[in-house]
């Protein structure tokens, strides 16, 4: 079974809607929704349904990009809102976990100050979103933070805390930061290619737009 691009359909080329209104999207907006939820449940120390709005929020990542796929629902607003809300939601979620002393700082540092070097690259390079591509290597960080950070919140649910689960936790984050290392990097790469490549068409050319 495929986990990434799964719900593609081979042989039928990709429709990207113009519209906001579709059902991934809904589920989009409702995972980040499911963030603030999740920081009121940790303030009040209740771990258990902390722990469960997490699996559903990092579970949701996965189903819209698969129902827009295989409803071919792919949108314009979609490609934007979805890595955005991604963001967002884990930023959130490792300061969460850093302010409660459930992970360590370095889950912050290792999120945040990349994602704030790619925002002034875009916006300095391109005075908004360079709309690039997900990587392969992106969606894997993702879905490695996506699992580790459940992981790790599990141990202070009672009843479950378990050593293993804090070392495996804390292991998966790593291998999730480091991959968003290697994501950062890379989308660092292709925006400077793909500034460079619009530099060098000539202004008024019909291929600039």
């Amino acid at each position: 079974m495929r986990l990434i691009g799964a719900g593609s359909r081979p042989g039928r080329g990709e429709r990207v809607l113009d519209t906001f209104w579709t059902i991934p999207n809904l589920i989009t907006i409702l995972r980040f929704l499911g963030v603030p939820l999740f920081a009121w449940f940790i303030a009040r120390d209740s771990y258990g349904p902390a722990f469960v709005t997490l699996v559903i929020i990092g579970c949701t990542d996965w189903v819209d990009g698969y129902l827009a796929r295989r409803l071919d629902q792919v949108s314009s607003t979609g490609k934007w809102l979805d890595p955005a809300a991604d963001r967002l939601a884990l930023i959130i979620v490792a300061v969460v976990f850093v302010v409660d002393g459930i992970a360590p700082s370095w889950l912050v540092w290792a999120i945040v100050i990349p994602d704030l070097i790619l925002l002034a690259n875009s916006l300095i390079l391109f005075r908004g979103s360079p709309n690039l591509p997900v990587s392969n290597i992106g969606k894997i960080r993702t879905a490695l933070l996506l699992l580790g950070a459940p992981m790790l919140l599990l141990q202070r649910v009672p009843g479950f805390d378990y050593a293993w689960l804090g070392a495996a936790g804390n292991t998966v984050l790593l291998l999730g930061c480091i991959g968003h290392l290697l994501a950062f990097g890379g989308y660092m790469v292709q925006s400077w290619r793909k500034y460079r490549r619009q530099a060098a068409v000539p202004e008024g050319s019909p291929h600039g737009s």
